[in-house]
């Protein structure tokens, strides 16, 4: 991907509106593009700056006792959002935001946070949303075990562990190409009565470790790391449900049961 290609789907990156191939492909430009970085890290600010609660005022007494004449009164929300900042400020921040920025290793340190941290699951919560939308679920559709494992051959630099878990009340549906914190990843897709599992691996350069949990916006996501693999499972199913769909699959892939 050139610059040209890369500047103009930065927004969009920012925002995690791209699909799992374009996000990938420009994590792995800017990871040799100071210049491209930069500008990612003056958009990035500027998103940040234009979310700062100082930039609500309300609205004068008197302004708002002649819109209430106006209109019939209605309860506001104590959570507002937020207005723009002036395109002054906008692009202040903007400029601030660009001598900032330095080198590419801002950009690691920003964008790659360690497993524990809350843009991980922010992530793997966004995409898990994404791939409910029509057609972003799945890129290979079986239930076979031997087809899905296969159709990852040349598409990624590993071979996922793909297991068939009906047995345990956890059938395969198929699986598709996403991507996590700029790596490209495998997303196997599983299925509990109604409700979707997206079960996200790759290979991961820290040892192994225990399973970590998180619940939020009534997701519950399992993180752990075993055998040079990090998996990410997640799912509306209630919270009993995906520790058992954990367990059976570290069982089944030979890891040890967890604790």
């Amino acid at each position: 991907m050139m610059c040209d290609d890369t500047r103009l789907l930065l927004h969009a990156y920012l925002d995690d509106e791209l699909d799992a191939a374009n996000s990938a492909a420009v994590a792995q430009h800017m990871q040799d593009c100071a210049a491209c970085t930069a500008r990612y890290g003056t958009y990035a600010t500027l998103h940040k700056a234009l979310a700062q609660p100082s930039l609500y005022r309300r609205a004068p007494d008197a302004l708002r006792q002649r819109w209430s004449q106006a209109r019939p009164v209605v309860a506001v929300p104590q959570s507002l959002p937020r207005r723009r900042a002036p395109l002054a400020f906008a692009m202040a921040a903007g400029f601030a935001g660009a001598l900032l920025i330095t080198s590419p290793a801002w950009f690691h340190a920003w964008r790659q946070p360690a497993l524990g941290d809350d843009q991980l699951v922010a992530e793997v919560i966004s995409g898990h949303v994404r791939s409910l939308q029509e057609q972003h679920l799945m890129d290979v559709v079986s239930t076979d075990q031997h087809t899905v494992k296969p159709w990852f051959e040349g598409k990624l630099d590993f071979s996922p562990r793909v297991k068939d878990l009906a047995s345990e009340g956890f059938p395969l549906i198929g699986g598709r190409l996403d991507a996590v914190e700029g790596h490209g990843v495998a997303a196997l897709i599983y299925k509990r009565r109604l409700h979707v599992i997206n079960l996200y691996q790759w290979p991961a350069d820290v040892a192994a470790a225990a399973q970590v949990q998180t619940q939020r916006h009534g997701y519950t996501v399992i993180r752990w790391r075993a055998d040079g693999m990090q998996f990410v499972a997640i799912s509306d199913v209630n919270e009993n449900d995906l520790k058992q769909f954990v367990l059976a699959f570290q069982n089944e892939a030979g890891a040890p049961p967890a604790r």
